[in-house]
């Protein structure tokens, strides 16, 4: 090599490292490896998730593209765990604190192994923010490639994905279709691998990082199983070492500008409302003032184009055949919504990747033009009030309501919200309220999906709002109001809304409030005590680290 350009792997150089050395020959490295760099492949592949089934193959390919590059490439594996299938259940606590377990871990074996740059390959909704999160804190040159979306299932000629089956659920609780249709709809729903196929939070989140410029051109749109992602695997390993050469780190790319971009794509294309949360917390990781009121700034000036699930009709593989996320980033640029000046990990800048992107397809019915937009601003909303002095997320798209006043029904569990909607006990007006399940109180800040989408599947989901301190799921849609800030365990106010209350959601007026008075708020405030925090094992050591949702539920922010 013209260059040394290992920037850790130079601590096996010393005599006093031949120990460390024989280690490393039992894995097949020789002596000429050791002037190489060391690219590690963080893998996520799994078989407890169809979105991560086939990521071991892919980190296969893109060992091949680091080691035909010219460097030593070793993979090795994190965890991974599907909201799917934990949705509407007590492991769903679990999948907020995943996203730093993933975290941790990468960077616990990149620190250790001394690695000099490295690959991380996420496929379902945590392992992208958390394969990002360690990227920002390992201070090595990475890129990050996205498994891809699965391919959508069909059933009578209709298209269908996982949130098929859970809007199922309430058709059928609402009698409207039978035990074998929804058996039908269970089992044509999720044909192979891949993650979520609408703009839920994982197609959202690889969006977003491929317009921070942290993965490929076109990386978050190829589909799961295609030769598109096989490549994207092996190019993102060829890249890690290109960057290595050019001295290129991920702060380099991570900017400000950089994240705004990423915002911008999410607004337009309609994306999860998970996206806040995990925006703020990579941009914690990296030393980027990313604050939530950053969402607002840009929500009124970028319009919502994308006719994506949940509230549209197309899914990710249809975006990919019109042209991808690049063509959509190339006409947000062509408008001057994007900052093309970013750099990325191609070593180019974001509009030296775009020009030559091809144009969205012609007569193409998915990404609408920008004078007849979906709607004129983005639908992601920040909402601030006596309820939520801190800030709450709402997505907006797809609903008709702008404002909604109702007596507060309010429950300390998700079950019991559950079954009081499953019982036809919550009306048409009613302010569902579900609380005590932030980042604490959950703890792990559990996603809503299951309740919200029986309430969809029985015609409710405009007709009564559902507001929580906890999260919801990118396939959420309907009047829905999460990340309530500061959440119930903490002495939020939303601990203080009693069964009655008249609680206003204004989403043009950015506002969430509750009507009572002052005097009435101090004095239930006195007479409330906090629950006891849980204590045991993985949520024990989240509950008492984790912060406030509107700071991004990040776990390094003691005190705070």
């Amino acid at each position: 090599m013209d260059k040394d350009l290992r920037i850790k792997s130079h601590v096996f150089d010393d005599a006093r490292r031949a120990p460390n050395r024989a280690m490393l020959r039992a894995v097949g490295v020789t002596d000429e490896d050791f002037k190489k760099p060391m690219i590690g492949v963080a893998s996520t592949w799994s078989e407890v998730t169809p979105c991560n089934i086939h990521i071991d193959d892919l980190a296969r390919s893109a060992k091949k593209g680091a080691l035909d590059a010219g460097a030593v490439p070793l993979i090795f594996n994190t965890i991974t765990v599907s909201d799917g299938i934990s949705m509407g259940t007590s492991g769903m606590r679990y999948s907020l604190p995943s996203r730093d377990v993933i975290a941790d871990s990468i960077e616990t074996v990149v620190g250790a192994e001394n690695l000099d740059g490295f690959v991380a390959i996420g496929g379902c909704d945590k392992n992208i923010p958390g394969c990002m999160i360690a990227i920002s804190r390992a201070e090595v040159p990475a890129v990050f490639v996205y498994g891809g979306t699965i391919a959508p299932g069909y059933r009578n000629g209709e298209k269908l994905d996982i949130v098929s089956v859970f809007e199922g659920v309430g058709k059928h609780n609402n009698g409207d279709i039978t035990d074998q249709e929804l058996h039908g709809i269970e089992c044509q729903a999720c044909p192979g691998a891949g993650s979520c196929g609408g703009m839920y939070t994982a197609n959202t989140m690889a969006t977003a990082v491929e317009a921070m410029g942290m993965s490929l051109p076109g990386s978050s749109s190829n589909p799961a199983e295609s030769k598109e992602k096989t490549e994207d695997c092996r190019k993102a390993g060829e890249a890690a070492y290109k960057l290595l050469e050019a001295g290129i780190y991920p702060k380099d790319i991570m900017t400000k500008e950089a994240f705004e971009n990423a915002i911008t794509v999410v607004m337009a294309l309609g994306g999860s409302t998970n996206a806040v949360l995990h925006l703020l917390a990579i941009a914690h990781s990296i030393d980027v003032d990313l604050t939530i009121d950053d969402f607002n700034r840009i929500q009124q000036k970028v319009p919502h184009l994308a006719d994506l699930k949940p509230s549209g009709k197309y899914v990710m593989e249809d975006l990919h055949k019109i042209g991808g996320v690049p063509a959509v980033m190339k006409l947000l640029l062509d408008a001057g919504y994007l900052h093309g000046d970013c750099l990325t990990v191609t070593g180019k800048t974001l509009a030296e990747n775009l020009a030559d992107a091809p144009q969205l397809q012609e007569g193409q019915k998915i990404i609408l033009p920008f004078d007849k937009p979906y709607r004129s601003t983005g639908p992601l909303v920040i909402l601030k009030g006596n309820l939520a002095p801190s800030g709450a997320v709402a997505k907006v798209s797809g609903v008709k309501v702008k404002r909604h006043t109702g007596p507060a029904r309010v429950f300390d569990t998700e079950e019991e919200a559950t079954n009081a909607v499953v019982n036809n006990e919550i009306n048409e007006g009613d302010v569902l309220v579900i609380r005590y399940v932030g980042p604490k109180g959950g703890p792990g800040m559990p996603e809503m999906l299951s309740i919200s989408a029986i309430l969809v599947g029985k015609g409710l989901g405009q007709k009564v709002a559902l507001l929580t301190d906890g999260r919801f799921s990118g396939g959420t849609h309907g009047l829905v109001v999460g990340h309530i800030a500061p959440e119930a365990q903490v002495g939020g106010p939303i601990a203080f809304l009693q069964e009655g209350d008249l609680v206003t959601i204004d989403s043009e007026l950015k506002e969430i409030t509750m009507e009572i008075s002052e005097e009435e708020y101090d004095e239930r405030r006195k007479n409330w005590q906090a629950p006891p925090l849980y204590t045991k094992g993985i949520l024990g050591k989240y509950a008492h680290n984790v912060s406030c949702s509107s700071k991004g539920a990040v776990t390094d922010y003691f005190n705070n």
